[in-house]
């Protein structure tokens, strides 16, 4: 039953009847917005927060941490551009120069106190810093391709190896099932496998995993991958274990190198062609694709992530200057909510937030505490 007041003020403007329609339609619509982002129209919708259960089912809670790639340590440099790559991209980073560069070297997976491990995923981001207020950000990981081609892949399988809270362990009966669901990442397993496995950060190369498109001055669009490679050696005993008790191994050389000399990766864009895979990460393009030498990466400071330049920085794949544009891989924008998510967590705990692993004291000493 409508109030007395409503039924006067519309039968002497009944345009506020139209007007009042309009207003509760938009209440209702925006209401609708936020149910469907927060699930609760689709329970089995995959969201920001069913994600950051499914990292906390694998690796446990840890407080004021990235959600992924937990353990990392901060460096600083600078790219300088060849220049080669301005004719394909408009981007001011690949102009004939030196830009900034803050990054992070990490660890996959959502244990910030993790053991140093060669096979252990590694990567490498980056966030470049040209003049004219735009960036680029950039994640890297030492695979050729990766494990899954969507986001509902990734959480299924974050689920399949969690560890059965009775063994510690994963299942091996849901690690099945999964991969026998997943054909694309039983193959995709099978590359990352053979992969070659560096004796630390320093002499990895690193892929970014997702295809992106280049523009040019022109409006012509290039789909392309990228790569950092080292310009230091790679060593020869790659495989070595660390020695007993070293934990920290990986991040102690890396600090201890950056602080005797700089380091350095040449950045190379290779640029698919058609029939190339655009949207499945999973799928490694045909060898033999033209590649061009953007430049040359150089890192020659690090720090703690306790007081890093690196600490607040959310590596979001979609933040990218004008001449890059995501493709149509729908990794990228679950990625970018992810990464969202799990930034707006740690910031909200940074208060309760424990020292890093690799702690201020062990990069001022060079490596070791």
């Amino acid at each position: 039953m409508k109030p007395l007041w409503f039924k006067a003020a519309t039968a002497t403007n009944p345009g506020l009847l139209v007007r009042l329609g309009a207003i509760g339609a938009v209440m209702l619509s925006v209401t609708g917005a936020f149910a469907y982002t927060g699930g609760w129209l689709s329970p089995e919708r995959l969201t920001q927060d069913r994600m950051m259960a499914a990292f906390r089912d694998a690796n446990g809670t840890h407080v004021g941490f990235r959600r992924n790639h937990a353990k990392g340590v901060c460096v600083t440099g600078w790219f300088e551009s060849s220049g080669q790559a301005a004719a394909i991209s408009k981007a001011a980073v690949f102009k004939t120069g030196h830009v900034p560069v803050v990054g992070r070297f990490a660890l996959a997976g959502g244990t910030p106190f993790q053991p140093d491990a060669p096979n252990t995923v590694r990567s490498i981001a980056l966030r470049f810093l040209p003049p004219g207020g735009e960036e680029w950000r950039t994640g890297m990981n030492n695979i050729p391709v990766f494990p899954v081609n969507s986001a509902r892949g990734f959480y299924e399988q974050l689920l399949a190896f969690s560890p059965d809270p009775a063994t510690g362990k994963p299942d091996p009966a849901k690690i099945k099932a999964f991969l026998a669901a997943h054909p694309e990442t039983a193959r995709a397993l099978a590359l990352i496998k053979k992969r070659q496995i560096t004796s630390g950060f320093a002499d990895s190369s690193f892929n970014g995993l997702n295809a992106f498109r280049f523009v040019d001055a022109a409006g012509a669009s290039l789909p392309v991958r990228w790569s950092v490679v080292p310009v230091q050696p790679v060593a020869a005993d790659a495989a070595e274990q660390p020695e007993a008790g070293d934990e920290n191994y990986l991040f102690d050389d890396l600090i201890a190198q950056i602080a005797q000399h700089p380091r350095q990766w040449r950045l190379i864009v290779t640029i698919g062609q058609a029939g190339d895979s655009t949207d499945d990460a999973t799928q490694p393009w045909p060898e033999g694709r033209q590649q061009i030498g953007a430049g040359t990466v150089t890192i020659d400071q690090a720090s703690s992530e306790d007081s890093g330049r690196c600490t607040a920085i959310n590596y979001d794949p979609l933040v990218l200057p004008a001449g890059i544009e995501p493709s149509d891989d729908p990794l990228l924008s679950a990625r970018s909510a992810a990464y969202a998510r799990s930034f707006t967590l740690r910031a909200e705990e940074k208060h309760e937030k424990p020292p890093s692993a690799v702690t201020p004291e062990q990069v001022q000493v060079g490596g070791k505490s």
